[in-house]
C-alpha cells in the first residue's frame, strides 16, 4: 500500500484511481435495490445488512450480498486493508449524493474497526478532511485537506487519520480551485488531465459511495430471529 500512501494528506489515508473498472462499476450500480432507500434530508442511504442498534451492535442476520463483496474484498485482502479485523468486513454503508448534497464534517467513531474504504462510482467529488479540534484552540487554527474522489477509486482511512480527523462533503454544484497546491491526493489522481481541462474545477454529477467497515460489535441474537445456525 505504500505507493497508495497520500504524503501531505494526515498518516495512513490511502488512495488508489481505478480500482474497480467501468463494467464492474455499471453491474454493482445496476444491483443497488431500488426499493431499500432511506431518505434523509441531504442524502439518501442504505445500510447492508443492516442499521447497527443504539448499542452500536450489528445483528448478523445475513452477510453482505455477492454484489457487494467481488470484486472488492478479494482486492482488499490483497492489499492487506483490513488485517487484524475481528470480523472482516461486514458491513457496507451505501450513499447516494446528488449535485448540491453533502455531509456536515463528522468521524465514524469507535463502533468500527479503525479502516474504512470507500469505492466511488458515478461523479467525482471532494472529501474535506479536518484535524480534530483540541479544546483550546478555534477552527481558524485546524489543519485542513481535500481528497479528490474519482469515479472506480479507493479511498482507505485507517490509523490516525481514521482517529484524529473529521471528514465531510460541502453542499455545493461544483468544485473549485483543484490543482496540485490544494488536492492532497493530486500526484495519485487517475486523470489529472480532466480537472486541467474543465479549468481545474468539477462539475459535480449523481456519486454513490461504498463505505466499507468492520462492526467491532456483532450479536448473533439476528441469526436465531432469522432461523440461522453457525
Amino acid at each position: 500500500m505504500d505507493k497508495h500512501l497520500i504524503q501531505s494528506a494526515p498518516s495512513s489515508m490511502y488512495y488508489i484511481p481505478d480500482f474497480i473498472s467501468a463494467e464492474e462499476e455499471a453491474s454493482i450500480i445496476d444491483k443497488i435495490p431500488s426499493n431499500r432507500w432511506i431518505t434523509l434530508s441531504h442524502r439518501r442511504l442504505q445500510a447492508v445488512p443492516a442499521r447497527l442498534t443504539a448499542t452500536n451492535t450489528l445483528l448478523a442476520a445475513t452477510p453482505l450480498p455477492e454484489w457487494l463483496l467481488r470484486p472488492m474484498t478479494d482486492r482488499f485482502r490483497d492489499l492487506g486493508i483490513f488485517e487484524g479485523a475481528p470480523h472482516g468486513v461486514n458491513h457496507c454503508l451505501i450513499n447516494e449524493y446528488l449535485p448540491g448534497q453533502g455531509i456536515m464534517p463528522h468521524e465514524d467513531g469507535g463502533a468500527y474497526h479503525p479502516v474504512v474504504a470507500t469505492v466511488s462510482l458515478g461523479g467525482t467529488i471532494v472529501l474535506d478532511v479536518t484535524a480534530k479540534s483540541p479544546s483550546n484552540a478555534g477552527d481558524a487554527s485546524l489543519m485542513r485537506w481535500r481528497i479528490l474522489q474519482e469515479p472506480r477509486s479507493l479511498l482507505v482511512t485507517t490509523a490516525a487519520a481514521y482517529t484524529e480527523t473529521l471528514h465531510g462533503i460541502a453542499e455545493v454544484h461544483k468544485d473549485v480551485d483543484l490543482r496540485p497546491e490544494t488536492v492532497a491526493n493530486w500526484d495519485l489522481l487517475g486523470d489529472r488531465e480532466a480537472i486541467n481541462a474543465k479549468g481545474n474545477m468539477n462539475e459535480r454529477t449523481t456519486r454513490i459511495s461504498l463505505t466499507y467497515r468492520n462492526v467491532l460489535k456483532v450479536s448473533s441474537l439476528g441469526n436465531k430471529l432469522f432461523g440461522r445456525t453457525k
